[in-house]
């Protein structure tokens, strides 16, 4: 999941070198967080217009997920 995640986002920004994603244990309800950092000047790439791309990113990685009976949230830092 990390390494879809992090090829997802590094499409999408110019410093594709300073993409990482940390994945936090899941909490006592089975989320795992995914905590996406990228250079400041990224950062509106990332996120889109009203945050379309940002919830874009999120429906994929949830259908993924899903896929792998997994539950998740993807947290832009």
């Amino acid at each position: 999941m990390k390494e879809l995640l992090t090829a997802i986002v590094s499409g999408l920004v110019e410093k594709p070198e300073e993409v990482s994603v940390i994945v936090d244990e899941p909490n006592e309800e089975g989320v795992v967080y995914y905590h996406i950092h990228v250079a400041e000047d990224d950062m509106g790439r990332v996120i889109g217009k009203q945050g379309r791309i940002a919830k874009a990113i999120r429906v994929v990685m949830r259908a993924a997920a899903n896929r792998n009976n997994e539950k998740i949230s993807v947290e832009i830092d």
